[in-house]
């Protein structure tokens, strides 16, 4: 289940695209940093309103063209094995973001994914609104934290606040696989 927020980015980015126009060009158009507009489509944050009206005039398209429908009708949630969505994000080369499921909560909003950390790769610090969860189902990993590096192996939990600039990279001979869970607290809208 997707849920509005991640649909919202999805949306964007692919009439962008349709569209042909680069992000520097929708930057321009809107007088919104290409920064935010990749952290919108990527799921990193969320827009305000008149940033996100900024961003459909460019686009030129109106809240009609967009599906913001949640379904809130289950009860639970249930994921087999292979059944979610891989997912390409510009600022990450080398890792495979697989999205499982979100859901919006009263105070935040939960988004989950298996990330696939291939060999030889190095993501350079980035920051989110989120509070971030990751563990280690398979292989080893580094995580960067303000200039700190923690060697995570399988098992291993790391918790943090996401506005830290914190950076993933894999030196090692194996791939590695990660859960990792974004909790976006609602104030960061």
């Amino acid at each position: 289940m997707e849920d509005i927020l991640v649909n919202l980015g999805k949306q964007l980015k692919r009439i962008r695209q349709n569209k042909g126009l680069s992000l520097k060009q929708v930057a321009e158009m809107s007088d919104v940093s290409i920064g935010l507009i990749s952290k919108i489509e990527n799921f990193r944050t969320t827009p305000s309103l008149p940033v996100l009206l900024k961003i459909m005039q460019s686009l030129q398209i109106d809240l009609s063209e967009l599906n913001l429908a949640a379904n809130n009708a289950e009860k639970y949630i249930l994921i087999r094995k292979g059944e979610g969505t891989i997912e390409e994000r510009d600022d990450s080369l080398g890792l495979e973001y697989t999205f499982l499921f979100s859901n919006n909560l009263s105070e935040s909003n939960l988004r989950t994914y298996l990330v696939k950390v291939n060999t030889d790769v190095y993501r350079e610090p980035i920051s989110t609104d989120a509070i971030e969860l990751i563990y280690v189902i398979q292989g080893k990993v580094n995580y960067i934290i303000n200039d700190v590096t923690l060697i995570l192996e399988e098992g291993d939990i790391l918790f943090f606040d996401g506005s830290i600039p914190h950076a993933v990279q894999n030196e090692y001979k194996a791939s590695a696989t990660m859960l990792k869970m974004y909790m976006i607290k609602k104030q960061a809208y």
